[in-house]
C-alpha cells in the first residue's frame, strides 16, 4: 500500500487533492469512501453500511436509516499525496449539502451502479458539478451483482449526461465471477483474490487479449478526437504511447471534455487502488484550478493559491458537536494559524481560531496551521455561518458563497410542553445554523412556527434531530408544499400614480408598466426562485437612474405575495415604459412605493396561475405489480414518461406533483408487498390544473 506522504520536489500543494464522492442514493458512495480509507491505511477495519460501522455515516440517524444525511470530510494519504475526501448525500432531500460541498471541491468521483447505470439523482449531482466546473472521474460500482454490465452503464452516461466516457478498464469475469480488471493504458491485468486486500499484477490472459486490444484502440481513437497532442501522435504512428495517453486523459478530465471511467466492486474491495491512482493522476490539485475571485469593495480581485498570500477562506459547513461548534473551511489563499484573529468579511466582525483540526469524520487530529488548498475544521469561531469569508483583517475580501435552494415543503412545529418553548427556539436556531437549506418563520395569520425544507425526509430528519439532541417532545403538523404564482396573461400600459401630502414635503411618483409572463414559467420549467426580469425603456431622461432602480426594488417587494393565495410570484417580466416626477415631492422612496403598488395592481388585472412543485419519480417494482403502481401514480396526477424492464423488474418514471407524494413510500411498499422502491428528484414547477385568478386558493 502506498501511504507515505512526502514533500514533492516542486510545490507541496501539487500533492493535495480535494475530492468529493457523488452519486445516487444506494450506488455505494459510502462504501467506496470506507474502502478508500481502509486501502490507504487511514482505518484498520472495513466499515459496513448495513452494520452501521462506517466512519463517514457516524450520525445515529444515518446508521439507522442506512443513508448519508450530512456531508462528511475525511483525510488520507496515497502515493505521496494527501486526499481530502468529502462523502456527500445521495438523497434528493439533501442536495443542498452536495451544493455546499461542490463549492469548495477541486474534483469528484462519480459513482454509478453497474446494474442501474445513471439514475435520477446521479444526473442531478452531475449537473450540479457541471455548474461549478468540477472535473470528474467515474467509478462503475457493484460489478459483482446479478445483471451488472459495464457497457450498459457507460452508454447511459453517454446518453443521459451528455459527456464523453473514456473507459480505461475491461472487467475480468461477470457478476459473481468478477475478479479483476484489465488496465487498458498499461495493458496488464489486476486480479484480487477473495478476502485479499491488494491486487496481483500479471499479463493479459490469452482469452481477453483481442477484446483488450479492441477496447484500447477505441480508447485511443476517442482521446485522439478530443486532444490535439494525442491526435498528432496518433496520425504519425497510428497508436498512442501509455505516457501520451495518460497525459491526454489528465488534460481532458481537467478541461471537462471527457470523463475517465473505471470499474470495480467496492464492497468486495476490488478496483479501489486503481481508483486512487486515477484520483492522483487525473484530478487537479489546488494549483491546477483557477484562482478564486472575491469582492473587495466595488472591485473584484483574484487570490492566488499561495500560502504566503493574505488569508482568504470560505466557511462551507457548521456543525454542533458534544465538544463544541466546529466550522469547516476551505483555505483558498494564505495560511491560518492556531490562536490567530481573522476577519469575518460579511458580518464585519473579528473571530479567533481556537484549534485547527484535520478531520476524520467525527474524529479529529489537531494541527498548528492550515495552508492554501487545505480543507480543515476550526474550533473557537463563534458566529460565522455557512458561506462566510474568513480573511486577513488587513486584506479583507468577500468570496462568493454557495447558493441555497428555496425550500419546497413546510410543517408547523411546536414544543409540546410550554416549559420547553425557550429551549425549542434555541434548538431551531442551532438547526438552521447547521443547515442553511432549513428555514424557520412564524406564520402571520396563525402564529405557528413553520419549519421549511427540501422534502418530507429532510424535515423528518430535522425534527428527529431536535428530539434526540435536545430531549424535547415536538409536535408536527401535516406537510404543506410551497406553491408559487405566475402571470398567464399580462397587461400593458398600466398607469399608477403615488401621491401623498400630509404637510411638509409630499410624495409623488408616476409610473407606467407592462407585465408579461416569462417563457420558462409558461412551460413549467422555471425553478420558482429567481424568475424575474426588469427593464426600462424610458428615454429622454424623464426618470433619473436612481428612480428607475427604486421602481425595480418596489417591484421585487411586490413579488413576495401574489393575489391568488399570498404565495410568492415568479416568472414575471416587468417593463417600465414611462413616468414623470415632481420637482419637490419625488424621491427614491416614493418611486419604490409606486413600483410596489403598481405591480400589485397589475397582478390583479392580469390572469394569474398557481404553480406547484413537481418531481420526477422513478419506481422499481416487481412485474406483477406494475398495473397497480401505474394506476396509483395516475391517481396522484402523475404523468408517465417512461417504462422499462430490467433484470426481472419494471422501472417506471413519472412526473408527479410533490403534494401528492406524502406517504407514498408506505403506499408503494403495501402495493408491492415490500418489494417496491422509488426515488425522486425535483424538476421545477408546473401549473395547477384549473387554478387561475378567478379562483381564490387558500394558503
Amino acid at each position: 500500500m502506498r501511504t507515505d506522504l512526502h514533500r514533492h520536489d516542486t510545490d507541496p500543494l501539487t500533492a493535495i487533492r480535494n475530492v468529493g464522492i457523488l452519486a445516487h442514493v444506494d450506488a455505494g458512495k459510502t462504501t467506496v469512501t470506507e474502502r478508500i480509507l481502509y486501502t490507504t491505511g487511514a482505518t484498520y477495519k472495513r466499515g459496513e453500511v448495513h452494520d452501521g460501522t462506517t466512519v463517514t455515516d457516524f450520525d445515529v440517524q444515518e446508521r439507522e436509516r442506512g443513508i448519508t444525511i450530512s456531508a462528511a470530510a475525511v483525510s488520507c494519504a496515497w502515493d505521496g499525496h494527501r486526499i481530502n475526501l468529502i462523502d456527500t448525500p445521495g438523497h434528493v432531500d439533501f442536495a443542498d449539502e452536495v451544493e455546499r460541498s461542490l463549492r469548495v471541491l477541486d474534483g469528484a468521483i462519480a459513482v454509478f451502479d453497474a446494474v442501474a447505470g445513471v439514475e435520477p439523482q446521479s444526473e442531478s449531482v452531475w449537473r450540479q458539478a457541471d455548474r461549478h466546473g468540477v472535473p470528474r472521474i467515474a467509478f462503475v460500482n457493484k460489478l459483482d451483482r446479478a445483471g451488472a454490465d459495464l457497457d450498459t452503464a457507460v452508454e447511459s452516461m453517454r446518453r443521459r449526461l451528455d459527456t464523453v466516457p473514456m473507459v480505461v478498464q475491461l472487467p475480468v469475469g461477470r457478476e459473481d465471477a468478477f475478479t479483476g480488471v484489465v488496465d487498458l493504458i498499461r495493458m496488464r491485468v489486476l486480479t484480487w483474490r477473495e478476502g485479499g486486500d491488494t491486487y496481483e499484477e500479471g499479463p493479459v490472459p490469452e482469452e481477453l487479449r483481442e477484446e483488450a486490444r479492441r477496447r484500447r484502440r477505441l480508447l485511443e481513437e476517442t482521446v485522439a478526437q478530443l486532444h490535439p497532442g494525442a491526435l498528432e501522435e496518433f496520425c504519425d504512428g497510428s497508436a498512442l504511447s501509455a505516457g501520451t495517453l495518460a497525459g491526454a486523459l489528465r488534460d481532458l478530465t481537467r478541461s471537462g471534455e471527457g470523463v475517465v471511467v473505471l470499474c470495480g466492486s467496492a464492497y468486495r474491495n476490488r478496483g479501489v487502488e486503481p481508483l486512487l491512482d486515477a484520483v492522483v493522476a487525473y484530478l487537479p490539485s489546488p494549483l491546477d484550478v483557477p484562482a478564486v475571485r472575491g469582492a473587495v469593495g466595488d472591485d473584484e480581485q483574484e487570490r492566488a493559491c499561495d500560502p504566503a498570500a493574505p488569508l482568504a477562506a470560505l466557511v462551507f459547513k457548521v456543525q454542533a458537536t458534544p465538544r463544541g461548534r466546529l466550522t469547516y473551511l476551505r483555505v483558498y489563499s494564505g495560511t491560518v494559524h492556531r490562536g490567530e484573529a481573522v476577519w469575518d468579511a460579511g458580518a464585519r466582525r473579528t473571530e479567533r481560531i481556537g484549534r485547527i483540526l484535520r478531520v476524520q469524520a467525527d474524529r479529529h487530529t489537531e494541527v498548528e496551521r492550515a495552508v492554501a488548498g487545505d480543507i480543515v475544521a476550526v474550533a473557537g469561531v463563534k458566529a460565522a455561518r455557512s458561506g462566510a469569508t474568513l480573511c486577513a483583517p488587513d486584506a479583507p475580501v468577500v468570496l462568493e458563497p454557495p447558493t441555497v435552494a428555496e425550500p419546497v415543503v413546510s410543517v408547523a412545529v411546536e414544543a409540546r410542553r410550554n416549559a420547553d418553548s425557550a429551549r425549542f427556539v434555541s434548538a431551531l436556531a442551532r438547526l438552521v445554523e447547521e443547515d442553511p437549506s432549513l428555514v424557520v418563520r412564524t406564520d402571520r395569520e396563525s402564529g405557528q412556527t413553520v419549519l421549511s425544507g427540501m422534502g418530507e425526509l429532510h424535515l423528518e430528519v430535522a425534527v428527529e434531530k431536535i428530539r434526540r439532541a435536545h430531549g424535547l417532545e415536538v409536535g408536527v403538523g401535516r406537510p404543506q408544499v410551497a406553491y408559487r404564482e405566475t402571470v398567464s396573461r399580462g397587461v400593458s400600459g398600466l398607469v399608477y400614480r403615488h401621491v401623498k401630502q400630509e404637510g411638509g414635503a409630499g410624495q409623488f411618483a408616476h409610473v407606467v408598466i407592462d407585465v408579461r409572463p416569462l417563457p420558462a414559467a409558461q412551460d413549467g420549467t422555471g425553478d420558482g426562485a429567481a424568475d424575474f426580469v426588469f427593464r426600462s425603456v424610458v428615454t429622454g431622461g424623464r426618470l433619473p437612474r436612481d428612480y428607475v432602480q427604486a421602481v425595480e426594488a418596489g417591484c421585487r417587494d411586490a413579488l413576495s405575495e401574489g393575489p391568488l393565495g399570498g404565495h410568492r410570484v415568479t416568472g414575471v417580466q416587468v417593463t417600465l415604459t414611462d413616468g414623470s416626477t415632481h420637482p419637490k415631492d419625488s424621491s427614491p422612496m416614493a418611486f419604490r412605493t409606486a413600483g410596489r403598488f403598481a405591480l400589485r395592481a397589475a397582478f390583479r388585472a392580469s390572469v394569474m396561475a398557481l404553480l406547484e412543485p413537481v418531481v420526477e419519480v422513478t419506481a422499481t417494482v416487481p412485474e406483477d405489480a406494475v398495473g397497480g403502481v401505474l394506476g396509483d401514480l395516475a391517481a396522484r396526477r402523475g404523468q408517465i414518461s417512461a417504462s422499462a424492464m430490467r433484470a426481472g423488474t419494471a422501472v417506471v418514471t413519472a412526473t408527479v406533483p410533490l403534494a401528492e407524494l406524502f406517504g407514498y413510500a408506505s403506499q408503494l411498499r403495501g402495493r408491492t408487498q415490500g418489494r417496491g422502491t422509488f426515488t425522486s428528484r425535483a424538476t421545477g414547477y408546473a401549473p395547477v390544473p384549473g387554478a387561475v385568478s378567478d379562483q381564490v386558493v387558500s394558503r
